[in-house]
């Protein structure tokens, strides 16, 4: 998958805060002068959009209508109404580990794929839009629709977000805005999430020949990185300052792990020895809240513990690892087939939406490559900053 964020399961609880929440703090403001250019994003240099003359947002920030067809997919079409939230929110998730905030967005720098920034944010938007498109084309396919409970629990949350505003609906329009959202579009991205789930029965529930099996489900796991283990640490670093330790220090470290795991080469039960030498010995300041070890995937832990831990079979002991932190004994533990069942679904449902994809092939239109995304953006939090000081007034 190219991103793992394409379907997003929405919380049917809403509120006017959590939606404006993306402004109006402006950040990264590319300037408009070029299809991709960058700039400042301090709100001083951001003049607020006049709402009253916004009719169609998507106009608006993008200069083409939200009707407008921007991409087809066989039959389907994916129109600027569709594709723009995606863009907004591609943009918006880079940003989230900034603090949503960043002096310049690097429009034209190149990526490792040949690609320049923004037309990655192009792409990976179109990636999340074209996903929602096929699924509902599957659902047609199916006979299959959209339990009605759904939009009824959307219309409950914009009826309450009504209430909020002070019974003043556009302002909950404006807010919606800001994330390039409108009710149907909610409605619709919630719909598609049941229905994705409806597929996935369909396709892939006990019933239906396909469910995935255990060695399918490890299979996936082993696709992924998926993996489980313990670890006994002994720090050569002050786990509060980082500040290394001297060398006498690191050096009793190192023979202590040595010891360590010569007893547990030479126990009759390492496992239950493991557990007795980790919760008395071990450095490790995640231990007491993963006493039954990590559950993690491939480049969340360091190096050297993630390559020593994918090198053994479950039930297998490394020998000691050196890593930044420390010195680590780890213990490889199986995982449960049953507790990421829904995860492979999950894959095989997103893999075969994207072989779909792929065989009616995706068609762009003038209008998609006209599109300036940097210009966009600076337009969209132009709009933004209205919708905060309308809030706010």
């Amino acid at each position: 998958m190219k991103n793992r964020k394409r379907l997003v399961a929405f919380a049917l609880v809403l509120s006017l805060t959590a939606l404006s929440g993306c402004g109006p703090k402006p950040s990264g403001s590319a300037g408009s002068g070029s299809a991709s250019g960058s700039g400042s994003g301090s709100s001083d240099s951001i003049t607020p959009m006049d709402l009253s003359k916004v009719t169609d947002p998507a106009l608006a920030v993008a200069g083409v209508a939200g009707e407008e067809v921007l991409v087809k997919l066989g039959t389907a079409e994916i129109t600027a109404n569709d594709y723009l939230y995606w863009l907004q929110r591609s943009i918006s998730d880079y940003l989230e580990p900034f603090g949503g905030q960043m002096t310049t967005l690097p429009w034209d720098t190149e990526m490792s794929d040949g690609l320049t920034f923004g037309q990655y944010m192009l792409d990976n938007a179109l990636d999340a839009a074209a996903l929602h498109c096929m699924l509902r084309e599957l659902a047609r396919q199916e006979n299959l629709t959209p339990d009605p409970e759904v939009a009824t629990q959307v219309d409950k949350q914009y009826a309450d977000m009504v209430v909020q505003a002070g019974s003043d609906e556009s302002r909950v329009i404006h807010t919606l805005w800001t994330q390039m959202l409108s009710r149907e579009l909610l409605t619709t991205l919630n719909e598609n999430t049941e229905l994705f789930d409806q597929l996935a029965e369909l396709y892939y529930g006990e019933n239906s020949g396909h469910y995935p099996t255990d060695a399918e489900v490890n299979a996936y796991l082993d696709e992924v990185g998926r993996y489980k283990a313990k670890h006994i640490l002994l720090a050569t670093i002050d786990l509060d300052t980082r500040e290394p330790l001297d060398e006498a220090t690191v050096a009793q470290k190192k023979a202590q792990a040595e010891d360590f795991l010569a007893q547990l080469r030479a126990a009759e039960d390492p496992i239950a020895l493991f557990d007795d030498l980790m919760n008395e010995h071990s450095e490790d300041s995640g231990l007491a809240t993963n006493p039954d070890g990590y559950t993690t995937a491939k480049g969340e832990m360091v190096a050297p513990f993630e390559e020593a831990a994918l090198a053994l079979k479950a039930g297998e002991i490394s020998e000691v690892v050196e890593s930044d932190f420390g010195y680590h004994i780890i213990l490889r533990l199986p995982l449960d087939p049953d507790d990421f069942r829904d995860d492979c679904v999950g894959s095989l449902m997103e893999k075969r939406i994207d072989q779909e994809i792929e065989r009616l092939g995706l068609e762009k239109t003038a209008a998609f490559d006209k599109l300036n995304v940097g210009d966009f953006w600076d337009k969209l939090q132009s709009l933004q900053y209205a919708v905060q000081i309308e809030m706010a007034s």
